[in-house]
């Protein structure tokens, strides 16, 4: 299985303005802009250390499956969450031919943890051996910064003010994430049973 982002979060839905209020930076000066870039990726590593604890994809945005069996034959748990639309599905033989599936015979059935692609027949297209499925899926709270759940949002900026005071101690074990922020993230998680794998 492989999942691949096919956009990234636009930097305009990055809350840089609001995380700079968080840090009560400086304003009024001409050099204003000048630590923008730090800001920028301070959240971008924030956003995507909570994504990753929660499964969930914070600004919507586009992302392919890849896949060589189906884990259930008349539904596919997908990877990420809130997913508001598939917007393909195809099987690729072992020779990469690519068949795109009807929209008719399947559809999204929308989870806040777990939503899944659903058969609107008896089962989902068969995926040959050595062939693959690829679904095709957008993922996110919404577009902007504000369709962001609260909570979420706090510990993203908590966690990135986190990276924006430690970011010249290299000795700084960074993998261990505070444990306010991760209560914070913690409602946020899906639960994984059956050895790690996803109903």
């Amino acid at each position: 299985m492989l999942l691949t982002e096919l956009s990234t979060v636009p930097t305009a839905a990055l809350p840089v303005a609001e995380f700079k209020d968080h840090l009560r930076l400086g304003t009024g000066f001409s050099d204003d802009g000048v630590q923008d870039a730090v800001l920028d990726g301070c959240l971008r590593a924030a956003i995507a250390a909570a994504e990753a604890k929660t499964g969930k994809a914070l600004i919507s945005r586009s992302f392919l499956w890849s896949l060589t069996a189906w884990r259930d034959l008349a539904r596919q748990v997908l990877p990420m969450a809130p997913v508001s639309e598939i917007t393909q599905l195809s099987i690729l033989d072992r020779q990469n031919v690519e068949t795109v599936i009807d929209v008719a015979k399947y559809h999204l059935e929308k989870d806040t943890h777990r939503p899944s692609l659903v058969a609107s027949t008896l089962v989902l297209p068969t995926i040959p051996v050595n062939g693959s499925a690829e679904i095709y899926f957008t993922a996110g709270y919404g577009t902007a910064w504000a369709d962001v759940p609260a909570d979420l949002a706090r510990g993203v900026f908590l966690l990135a003010a986190h990276y924006y005071e430690h970011r010249h101690e290299t000795a700084t074990d960074m993998s261990q994430m505070p444990f306010g922020i991760a209560s914070l993230l913690e409602r946020f998680r899906d639960v994984r049973l059956f050895g790690g794998g996803r109903l």
